[in-house]
Order: structure tokens, then sequence, then C-alpha cells
């Protein structure tokens, strides 16, 4: 007989990923003064958890594939699961920007918007968690809305981590690499409050 693929689950594990993903990056920016074999690490481990996450998009579309019944409308999932995937995705293109520019010292910041980060991350893997009972969905909102709230804090703390950049750093090159990673890092933030809007209208839908 068919049967309901196992999706909150599923959502809930990549939902962890994007939490432990966060908080690498963190490190990262973090251990960047320490040493460069400190930093190597932390990329290599955002990778890996970004790897682990793609897998469980991966089966995440195959049960639906599969699935006769399914918890929630059939693109409901597929937007949550891709939307979460996103949200690594630019994780781990911040740590790239990092190893590609060659950055060896982190701004305070860029350290301060990556925090704001681990905080959204943090409530998205909350709000999922509470997915499985619609009589949730009050909790949920309110979880959605500290996201938000998040969101437009990151964008106050990257226009002023922007005008600072611009206004004190005399090195052009420099001045490019710190503008793409606040750049990244608010983005970051965007992507959390995605998700929280999918979230929000499967709560609106069928509660």
């Amino acid at each position: 007989m068919p049967q309901e693929g196992k999706f909150f689950e599923l959502f809930n594990t990549h939902a962890e990923q994007i939490v432990l993903g966060s908080e690498a990056l963190l490190d990262l920016l973090t251990v960047l003064d320490e040493s460069d074999e400190k930093a190597a690490q932390q990329c290599e481990l955002i990778d890996v958890i970004e790897n682990r996450a793609d897998g469980i998009t991966h089966e995440t579309m195959r049960q639906l594939h599969k699935s006769f019944i399914t918890p929630l409308d059939r693109e409901e999932i597929h937007q949550l699961i891709t939307s979460l995937d996103d949200i690594l995705d630019l994780i781990q293109d911040v740590a790239h920007t990092v190893t590609l520019y060659n950055v060896k010292t982190m701004t305070a910041e860029a350290v301060s918007l990556s925090k704001i980060c681990v905080s959204c991350c943090e409530r998205v893997r909350a709000a999922v968690a509470l997915l499985p009972s619609m009589d949730n969905g009050a909790s949920i909102l309110k979880i959605c809305h500290e996201i938000d709230q998040l969101e437009s804090a990151a964008d106050r703390e990257m226009r002023g981590a922007m005008s600072r950049l611009f206004r004190d750093e005399p090195d052009v090159r420099e001045l490019i690499k710190f503008k793409a990673i606040y750049e990244l890092l608010e983005t970051v933030t965007d992507r959390c409050e995605d998700v929280a809007n999918i979230i929000e209208g499967i709560v609106l839908e069928n509660s």
C-alpha cells in the first residue's frame, strides 16, 4: 500500500544541518586570526554539512515522487526543502568567498552578521520542528515574526558595516572583499525569511 513519506523527519534533519552550518561559519570567521589550519578545517566542515544536506534534499524529492499520500501540498514540500537548501548553499558561498579572497582577518561587523545568521537558523529549526501539528500554529507564527525581525536587524547591521567600510577602508581590494562578504551574510538572513514566509503560508492554509 502507498505510504506517507517521512517528510517532517527530513525537514527536521535538514534544519539541523542549517544550524550546524551557521555555527561552523561563525567559528570560521572567529578563528581566521588564529591559524590557517583551523580556518581550513571549518571550511571543510561546512562542505561536509552542505553535502549532507544535499543528500537530505534529494531524498525528500525522491519520496515526494514516490509517495501517494503527503502531509502537505506537494508544492509546499518542494518549496520548503529547496528554500532550506538555499540557506546552506549561501552559508557555503560565504566560506568559499573567504577562502577565495584569502581573507586572513575578519571584521567585527562580519562576525556580528554571522551571529545574526546563527540566530535566524536556530529559529528556522524551531519553526520546522513544530510543523507536524497545526495546533502549534500560533507558536510557529511567533517564531516566523522573530525571523523577520532578525532579518531587519541584519539589514541595519549591513548598512552600518558598509558605511564604515566605504568611509574607513583605504585599500580598494579589501573593500571589495568585505563588501561581498557582508552582502552574502545578509542574504543568508533573507533566505531564512523566505523559509519563514513559506512556513507562514503552510500554517495559514492548514490551520
